[in-house]
């Protein structure tokens, strides 16, 4: 656990302590738990890798409020951590509401950021979107084996982690958030992923991340849904190495 202001978060390390970093920022349901098929092959690769439960999350502290869709506490969070850890320059990869904090991130600290990857990021709030999410809290409120599946990563706190993710992307104000006017300040390398059949984003979506961004490369996954790299994790590791191997080693 490490300490930041007056809230606790639980971090996991892998890899050389001498290798590139990578952060990975995990998605609005999620917790560390969710990159164990990224973590090891990352730090095989010599890449030195940290991925932590962010406040309110997992092992992490509880928090009275999840600040969705704008996550400013999250930005200074990750700030704080990346300070406590030494790491200047690090490579962000971020999943769902982790890439929209990472896209967040790296606008607003482009001189911090050596590399970033989003999949299934959202800068906007999609039709699509909006039915995913009630169709979700839907089961939430009938499937007693979804809501078991989130006690066991979040402990008692699972039921205010749902509640503030479903209130943060429906609340009536947030319906009309973009990000992608920001976009243009991100200087770094970047890579914008995306199933084709995401079920909270259309392709566009997508499109308009890659388009926003100077210089980034997009990468539309056929068959691929919101959580790909869980479900073509194979795939997805081997064009993440591609990538930021060609990062680390231009050329």
């Amino acid at each position: 656990m490490i300490r930041i202001g007056d809230h606790s978060l639980y971090v996991e390390e892998f890899g050389p302590e001498s290798g590139p970093a990578v952060v990975l920022l995990h998605h609005g349901l999620g917790s560390t738990r969710a990159w164990k098929g990224q973590a090891p092959v990352l730090a095989e690769a010599g890449y030195r890798v940290l991925a932590y439960d962010r406040w309110g999350y997992g092992a992490s502290d509880p928090r009275p409020q999840l600040s969705i869709p704008f996550f400013e506490e999250d930005r200074c969070d990750l700030l704080s951590l990346l300070d406590d850890k030494g790491i200047e320059w690090p490579m962000l990869v971020g999943h769902s509401d982790g890439g929209t904090l990472a896209l967040y991130f790296a606008a607003e600290h482009p001189e911090r950021v050596a590399a970033l990857v989003t999949i299934a990021a959202h800068v906007y709030v999609e039709p699509k979107m909006k039915s995913e999410i009630e169709t979700i809290k839907a089961q939430f409120d009938s499937d007693a084996r979804l809501r078991e599946g989130l006690r066991r990563i979040h402990g008692e706190k699972y039921a205010d982690i749902f509640s503030g993710w479903f209130e943060g992307w429906r609340r009536k104000p947030n319906l009309e958030w973009d990000i992608c006017p920001q976009l243009g300040k991100i200087t770094c390398p970047a890579l914008v992923v995306q199933g084709e059949q995401d079920e909270y984003a259309t392709p566009q979506h997508a499109a308009d991340i890659a388009a926003a961004i100077p210089g980034a490369s997009i990468w539309l996954v056929p068959g691929g849904r919101h959580m790909l790299t869980q479900e073509l994790s194979g795939e997805f590791n081997d064009r993440l190495l591609t990538f930021l191997d060609g990062v680390r080693r231009p050329g």
